[in-house]
């Protein structure tokens, strides 16, 4: 199978063309490498993918792995249509895995724009794409942050996605609703996968692992917010990989309206408290936390937690990866990357 994996510089793109490629599939990645966090980590896991001097890569060009046969790489930017167009008349892919958007909740609310860009505009020329050259199956990433000021737990996906609290929840909301109305108008078969909080090796910076770990190596305080009283449903990254490269390859059926759209949850299925968290990643790093407890941040949510249900009975998928087995390994890799940068 030929596919399309946008986002392959992040955390998740990664990880899932190293997989798909070592499953046999033929790969094309494709990322802007844009800098809303350090170029650096983005940088090397393009070298961990076998695609060397990623600094220096020339846009437009693809570039051949020098560890998958199957894999090759393009630094382009989702918003250049044209050239999105190009690619896809030129490779003729079989499925796309849309993970690439701009990321982070807290920075919507600082920088708007780059989200609509990202988000919205970047994913109806993948869209466009789709329907003017026609693949089988395009899979994207949604959130479980489209949930929004949902009380009921476990989210199941039939509840409620109205009333988001942020931005980013918004644009991820409006991708669910554009991918139903081309599935409708043009026939593309389309699937959702609401992640929930994903964690390990080759995380963001950005995110709570890598920003609580550095803390706690360093001797730096760690802001604990909403006095700790907050709940995530994280998820180990292998067990999300899994999930998606069973996903790919079944596209869904039409339903009586003629659309052929699914979208599932994609979670561990279990609330965590953050203290817990915490707990786990002093565990790891062999110290405690010197904690700054601050108020619920804008955008936040109180809870996430998965009903999984659904991707079990189409896919069989079932998280195995323990809160503190998942831990261990991000720790052990964080602590390994940052000796040698």
């Amino acid at each position: 199978m030929k596919i399309l994996v946008t986002g392959a510089a992040g955390f998740i793109g990664f990880h899932t063309v190293r997989r798909l490629a070592e499953r046999g599939d033929e790969i094309v990645g494709f990322d802007n490498i844009n800098d809303y966090y350090a170029v650096e980590l983005k940088h090397a896991r393009l070298a961990e993918s076998g695609i060397g001097d990623a600094a220096s890569l020339p846009g437009h060009t693809l570039v051949q792995s020098s560890l998958y046969p199957n894999y090759r790489f393009v630094r382009a930017d989702l918003g250049d249509k044209a050239f999105v167009d190009s690619l896809f008349a030129a490779e003729k892919f079989d499925t796309v895995i849309h993970l690439a958007a701009q990321a982070g909740v807290r920075y919507s609310i600082e920088n708007p724009y780059a989200y609509v860009q990202s988000n919205v505009v970047g994913f109806l020329n993948i869209l466009e794409a789709c329907r003017h050259f026609p693949v089988r199956h395009l899979v994207y990433a949604s959130s479980s942050s489209i949930y929004g000021l949902n009380e009921k737990v476990p989210y199941s996906e039939a509840d409620m996605t109205d009333r988001p609290v942020s931005l980013y929840a918004a644009t991820k909301k409006s991708d669910e609703l554009m991918a139903h109305a081309y599935s409708k108008l043009y026939g593309i078969p389309v699937t959702g996968l609401r992640f929930f909080t994903v964690y390990g090796p080759w995380g963001r910076p950005d995110m709570s692992p890598s920003l609580f770990l550095g803390a706690i190596l360093e001797g730096r305080p760690i802001r604990v917010f909403n006095h700790g009283n907050m709940f995530r449903d994280f998820t180990y990254i292998d067990d999300i990989v899994t999930g998606v490269c069973a996903v790919v390859s079944v596209p869904p059926a039409a339903n009586g309206y003629g659309v052929a759209a699914a979208v599932y949850n994609i979670g561990n299925s279990e609330s965590v408290a953050l203290k817990d968290f915490i707990g786990a990643i002093e565990k790891a790093a062999g110290r405690g936390a010197v904690k700054e407890f601050t108020e619920m941040q804008p955008g936040d949510v109180f809870r996430t937690y998965a009903d999984t249900s659904a991707l079990e009975r189409d896919f069989g998928y079932k998280p195995s990866t323990a809160l503190q087995d998942g831990i261990d390994r991000f720790c052990e890799w964080y602590k390994d990357y940052h000796s040698r940068s």
